[in-house]
């Protein structure tokens, strides 16, 4: 006799009964009862399954991402993860598949996009389910990627001859969103994303919306930057900018680079990557320079953003400081101590 009876609501089929001493009470969802009994049936065994074996025997990918997004997880990646683990228990899935999966849903990317899109989003999956107690703890070796080449940062120098050629072809929108990205750090995506309501120009402020956290930034505005945005007129329920598409920033970037006879320069290279590395030039604390860019990890942004151009002399000119200036005639001579040497066949003295 089967443990679980159907029993009928408002026309639609619910299972009622008691598993392992669990009082259980389900609606399955449909009113056509063929397909009651069927769904029933697979719930009541799925139960007795758990009751017998524990939660790793019948969680699956799709309950374990479920889990993962409504605690916060970040959901970006997880369509194809979704279609490509479909039905299977989490606690089967091995290191190996993840990086099978990655090959088979990006077999052209790079190791770098594989390992963005696939590896750390599954791992994270898999490892949130494991502190449910669903799975165990899972360890994925990543895809070995070559280091990325640091971009060069822009110049002073670079920024006004791109602004003064954007701006004799007519485009103040083009030459006011690089200098915003340049002075406070946006992203491409944040920067196209801002809306008139979120400037205050008064209290020189922008309101990011964050496109990686989800969460608003506070960015502070120059004087320069004040007066190109007020130029711009941003109105409520616009982009300041006049961009819709991210991508049609940069192409333009492309052409004014040209007619400029500069180097050409992405929003990367030409925004956020030159604050990070301007900011510290400067003198900024790194702290102060992560927390006006939004950057969260210290060593991306040593690493990636900072350009420690003449290290050595400024170094050097620090130890100067420290010790004073160092007369000739108080200087110790240091004896060279002269070797004789075998001369060697064939080199001249």
């Amino acid at each position: 006799m089967p443990n679980l009876v159907l029993k009928a609501r408002n026309g639609v089929w619910h299972a009622s009964g008691t598993i392992g001493g669990q009082r259980v009470r389900q609606s399955l969802g449909t009113r056509d009862r063929a397909r009651a009994e069927e769904l029933c049936a697979l719930l009541e065994a799925r139960l007795w399954k758990r009751h017998s074996y524990g939660e790793e025997a019948v969680r699956t990918f799709e309950e374990a991402v479920a889990s993962y997004v409504t605690q916060g997880g970040e959901r970006r990646f997880l369509a194809p993860l979704l279609s490509h683990f479909k039905g299977r228990h989490v606690a089967t899935i091995r290191p190996g598949e993840v990086r099978e999966a990655a090959l088979t849903l990006y077999p052209h990317a790079s190791p770098a996009t594989r390992n963005r899109q696939v590896i750390i989003p599954a791992r994270a999956v898999i490892n949130h389910a494991h502190s449910m107690g669903w799975c165990p703890r899972i360890s994925v070796e990543i895809f070995e990627a070559r280091k990325a080449r640091k971009a060069k940062p822009a110049s002073r120098l670079w920024l006004e001859k791109f602004m003064a050629r954007a701006d004799a072809d007519g485009l103040p929108h083009l030459s006011a969103i690089v200098l915003f990205m340049h002075q406070t750090g946006a992203r491409r995506s944040e920067a196209v994303r801002l809306m008139g309501e979120h400037v205050d120009l008064g209290r020189r402020v922008a309101l990011l919306e964050r496109t990686k956290t989800d969460e608003w930034s506070v960015r502070h505005l120059t004087a320069e930057l004040v007066v190109r945005l007020s130029a711009l007129d941003p109105r409520p329920g616009e982009p300041v900018f006049r961009y819709t598409d991210p991508a049609a920033v940069n192409r333009r970037m492309a052409a004014v680079c040209d007619r400029a006879g500069i180097e050409r320069k992405g929003t990367h290279a030409a925004g956020r990557h030159s604050f990070g590395t301007n900011a510290m030039n400067a003198g900024a604390h790194v702290k102060a320079a992560m927390e006006a860019g939004g950057w969260k990890s210290a060593r991306l942004f040593l690493e990636t953003y900072v350009h420690a151009d003449g290290a050595g002399r400024d170094l050097a000119a620090i130890f100067d400081a420290q010790t004073g200036p160092v007369g000739t005639d108080s200087a110790h001579r240091v004896p060279v101590n002269r070797q004789r040497t075998r001369r060697i066949k064939g080199l001249s003295r």
